[in-house]
């Protein structure tokens, strides 16, 4: 049976490293000591693998040196594929990646690429690194193969092995290995593509197509406010109707929906075509942060406030519910357009970590908001936390007057003062 590693131990490698290590021998690298030292005591900051799941992998080790997976005949590169400040796609951890494992490839291995790419990265971005690196050719001495992960950060019901796999290879042969290893772990079965280039195109509209729907829920939403109804009372009637998909407005941000859309315009414009219906989608989600905290500052001049130095409590930070992950949260966008306003805003969540808020957006979170000080609550990340307190609870932290504004529409109709 081969040895795998996984190279990257993020919200993706590490649920699929812990997957493999119960039944085959495999070696988890990440460049990231600290991170290693953490595993190695059975702790993962991103919750996303228990410590006894940890234990459990028994074929599982870690390291954070390269030459402790040169003996691996199955190279897994898992790790992130985010966009720039221009919105273009940064392939350098990829790259950097591909370099390290053309340090230790050898004849005859294979190296699977999970992360999300536009179609035809594989092959025409990491493996000329590879070849380069290693100095092997390309599907002669070494071969390739694509499965794009699916973790969804935060979900316990649909895990690694629980979530079908697509899969694929370079040839025929090895497309047949590659699925054939992702089969021994993924028991909701895999779906083997003819070719690389499809299995990266099918990841990376699956979070388009996501990304466009909640898009058109934000666009109703506005549309609605205006009208003066509610969009989720209007979301309740139709979603009477057997077909109608449940969709709801919101914020867009994290590594997959508000991200993989740019990978594919990114390709379709360097290939000659203006993708206008995913960019439209783009920049109406990506509007939505300041046109919430918009909303917010009227209601509260409605209610009577003095916006300027107006203290506003801010729940939740996260870019999804009930995970750490703050990876292009875009509740930032609130807070910012909040304090562009001149408010005075506080945040609180009771899943993030505070040194990584600091680090990756200058923001300390306060751990108890106190009670009858703000003259808003904006409660921005449904966590279960959240979800389970009572609008007398939320209203508690606010002064006289205080504006409740319910951006995931998690309280019953009409006890907020706003929602999307």
């Amino acid at each position: 049976m081969k040895k795998i590693a996984v190279i990257g131990l993020g919200y993706v490698g590490l649920p699929l490293a812990a997957a493999f290590g119960e039944k085959r021998e495999i070696v988890g690298f990440d460049i990231n000591a600290k991170r290693i030292a953490e595993l190695k005591d059975g702790v993962d900051f991103t919750r996303e693998v228990s410590r006894e799941e940890l234990a459990a992998s028994t074929g599982l080790s870690f390291t954070d040196a390269l030459e402790e997976v040169r003996d691996c005949q199955i190279y897994i590169v898992t790790v992130p594929t985010p966009i720039d400040e221009f919105k273009s796609p940064d392939l350098t951890p990829l790259v950097k990646a591909s370099e390290s494992v053309g340090k230790v490839l050898k004849q005859g291995d294979i190296v699977i690429y999970e992360s999300t790419v536009y179609p035809g990265a594989t092959e025409e971005v990491c493996v000329p690194v590879l070849e380069k690196v290693s100095g092997l050719k390309f599907n002669q001495d070494f071969f390739a193969g694509y499965s794009p992960e699916r973790i969804n950060p935060g979900d316990k019901e649909h895990r690694v092995t629980t979530i079908k796999k697509v899969t694929s290879g370079s040839t025929p042969q090895i497309a047949d290995e590659v699925d054939a290893l992702y089969a021994g772990i993924i028991t909701a079965g895999t779906h083997k593509a003819s070719s690389i280039k499809v299995a990266e195109a099918a990841k990376v509209i699956e979070n388009t197509q996501r990304d466009l729907n909640i898009a058109l829920m934000n666009e109703l939403s506005m549309i609605f406010a205006r009208l003066g109804i509610d969009t989720h009372e209007v979301l309740a009637a139709a979603g009477t109707k057997w077909n109608f998909l449940p969709f709801k407005p919101g914020l867009v941000g994290g590594h997959c929906i508000g991200v993989d859309p740019y990978y594919l315009t990114h390709k379709a414009q360097a290939i000659g075509y203006h993708p206008e219906i995913i960019l439209a989608g783009r920049r109406v989600n990506d509007n939505m942060g300041p046109y919430a905290a918009a909303e917010l500052v009227k209601c509260m001049i409605k209610a009577g406030q003095t916006v300027a130095n107006a203290r506003v409590l801010v729940m939740g930070l996260t870019f999804k519910e009930n995970c750490p992950d703050l990876r292009n949260t875009r509740v930032i966008d609130v807070v910012k357009e909040l304090a562009d306003f001149g408010c005075q805003v506080d945040v609180t969540d009771c899943w993030a970590d505070n040194v990584e808020a600091r680090h990756e957006y200058g923001i300390d979170l306060i751990d108890n908001p106190q009670q009858a000080q703000y003259d808003a609550v904006l409660i921005a990340v449904p966590h279960d936390k959240y979800a389970q307190m009572s609008v007398t609870d939320f209203r508690g932290f606010l002064k006289e007057r205080g504006v409740l504004f319910d951006l995931k529409g998690i309280l019953p109709l009409g006890e907020a003062d706003l929602r999307l």
